[in-house]
């Protein structure tokens, strides 16, 4: 099946509402199917165009949605009027909700391990029904070949339709794609979603999610961690974004 969407700046990004977004993914995870999905913000699309490697790995997704205000925004400028933001936390969020009326198992991979115990007590919480099968906090060290097959295994034995990654951007992202064909289950990169909805990084107040300030808050929440990657991204992104919106209106 063709899929529907555009380009923004190098990367291309599925033209989809939440509806479809969360139908996908559920219709994958009950076949068992090994599949990945981007969650791609300003900076992801800006790296897309500067590391090859990542570039790949988004273009080849099953799925890339459009996180953050200015990405679904350039998609409304392309053509896609009514594209809505499909964020990870919210994503992440309202698929738990689904699966837990469905009797569907997710798996947790990343974080820190406090982090992951106070986030499977929230979930439990919201969603007494939901079934988590299993969590791991990998090493900030890149796993041996054993250690990754003892994961792999894991995970496919817990019998998860979902696997909810949270190891930060590109990370996630090159983890996901090499993971594809091994683990059966549908892997989603979520970013920070963990920390967030386990409180360890407070988010955004809803009206900066409204107003596309996310970035924003978290600027000021972490500068010295995510000063370049907001700054400089954006200028780039700003500077791709104008190049691009004046190539399409050409082309009409």
């Amino acid at each position: 099946m063709a899929k529907t969407g555009h380009k923004v700046l190098s990367a291309f990004i599925d033209a989809v509402d939440w509806s479809t977004a969360l139908s996908r993914i559920g219709a994958w995870a009950a076949a068992q199917e090994s599949r990945y999905v981007c969650i791609c913000n300003a900076h992801s699309v800006v790296t897309a165009g500067q590391d090859a490697a990542f570039g790949t790995v988004v273009a080849q997704a099953d799925m890339a949605t459009p996180d953050g205000a200015p990405v679904a925004w350039m998609m409304r400028k392309l053509g896609f009027t009514s594209q809505q933001r499909i964020n990870g936390p919210d994503l992440m969020w309202k698929y738990c909700a689904e699966a837990a009326q469905r009797n569907e198992s997710i798996y947790l991979y990343g974080g820190a391990e406090d982090t992951l115990t106070i986030l499977q007590a929230k979930l439990a919480a919201a969603f007494p029904a939901l079934r988590v099968a299993g969590a791991y906090s990998p090493p900030f060290r890149a796993l041996t070949d054993a250690e990754d097959a003892a994961v792999v295994e894991r995970i496919n034995k817990s019998g998860a339709g979902t696997v909810w990654v949270s190891l930060g951007c590109p990370k996630q992202e090159l983890w996901m794609a090499a993971h594809r064909g091994h683990i059966q289950a549908v892997m989603v990169g979520v970013g920070a979603a963990f920390d967030y909805h386990a409180g360890t990084i407070q988010r955004a107040p809803l009206w900066m999610q409204n107003a596309g300030l996310e970035w924003l808050h978290r600027l000021v929440s972490e500068p010295r961690r995510l000063w370049k990657r907001y700054l400089v991204t954006n200028t780039l992104f700003i500077a791709g974004a104008a190049r691009q919106l004046l190539t399409h209106r050409h082309a009409e």
